[in-house]
């Protein structure tokens, strides 16, 4: 599912605050829902692009993992992992863009999840090479506070190639051979914190992504893992036509087998101006959100992730 374009005058208000946005419509609008956490709101945001990225309708049974209270509960039940895009392209506007955003984020998930949020680059590689069980190396782990991401981007210089398929392979070979097969007694799949891999990206791969997505999704159906065990989103920073049109390709192709991958990209059609041309921390949470209501309502029950 692909949301390629966004309405910037419908953006969700700040996560600092939990209080209705205030109604933009007029009167003879007056269908329009003023609160973006609404339940008219709708169940996937990706159904059409040209709808508010907006709080999902949460069935009663998942209001643990989203509700008026706290929308972004689901942070607490995830692993949230970031891959970002570091190839020469990146330098100056795109850089600063997600380095302000992961600083956003960061304190978030944190708040949710002790474990704070663990970053890797498509290039860069850190000196960790004897990581936690079931992630890969050369990545940053448990990342608490906004100081800690600017003082990551502040060295690491955007340099070479998009090699997207690499850095995912090496992040989901540990973490999907860490699982549990079926016939192991002894552990539950159900133990397992689920992980979405965010990655943010202003450029077509240097190697191609699908077969191995293809390929760990293919594992996780023979482990029998539940439909939210592993989610990938990627988000579009820039407006490079040759970008989005590889993220709407991917989306294309990745919907024909377990449904694991979301694609955001942004209209740089100078005819909308209406439409973001940036992320935002809002948008980000959206939209995982939304993917992980998504999935989890497709059980018949809700299992404790």
């Amino acid at each position: 599912m692909i949301a390629d374009s966004l309405r910037q005058d419908d953006q969700p208000p700040s996560y600092s605050s939990l209080e209705p946005a205030p109604s933009s419509a007029s009167p003879s609008d007056s269908k329009a829902p003023s609160n973006p956490y609404d339940s008219k709101a709708p169940v996937n945001p990706f159904d059409s692009p040209d709808d508010v990225i907006a709080e999902p309708h949460v069935p009663e049974r998942l209001q643990k993992y989203s509700n008026d209270e706290d929308p972004f509960a689901f942070l607490s039940y995830f692993d949230t992992v970031f891959v970002i895009d570091d190839s020469g392209s990146m330098t100056g506007k795109s850089w600063a863009e997600v380095a302000g955003v992961l600083r956003a984020i960061t304190p978030i998930c944190t708040a949710h999840d002790k474990d704070g949020i663990d970053l890797y680059f498509l290039n860069h590689e850190s000196k960790k090479k004897n990581p936690p069980e079931g992630k890969a190396p050369w990545g940053y782990y448990n990342i608490e506070t906004p100081g800690e991401i600017t003082e990551i981007f502040d060295k690491v210089k955007p340099t070479g190639i998009t090699p997207t398929a690499s850095r995912l392979r090496s992040i989901l070979r540990p973490y999907v051979n860490s699982l549990p097969t079926p016939k192991d007694k002894s552990r539950n799949i159900d133990d397992v914190k689920p992980i979405n891999i965010i990655v943010i990206t202003d450029g077509e791969p240097s190697d191609d992504p699908n077969p191995v997505i293809k390929k760990y999704a293919e594992d996780l159906d023979r482990l029998d893992a539940p439909v939210h065990q592993v989610g990938i989103q990627f988000f579009q920073v820039g407006n490079v036509a040759k970008a989005a049109q590889a993220l709407q390709d991917l989306d294309d192709f990745a919907s024909s087998f377990r449904d694991m991958v979301d694609t955001v990209s942004w209209d740089a059609n100078p005819s909308r101006p209406f439409r973001p041309k940036s992320l935002s921390a809002d948008t980000i949470l959206k939209v995982v959100l939304g993917a992980v209501i998504r999935r989890l309502d497709k059980l018949p029950t809700v299992k404790n992730v």
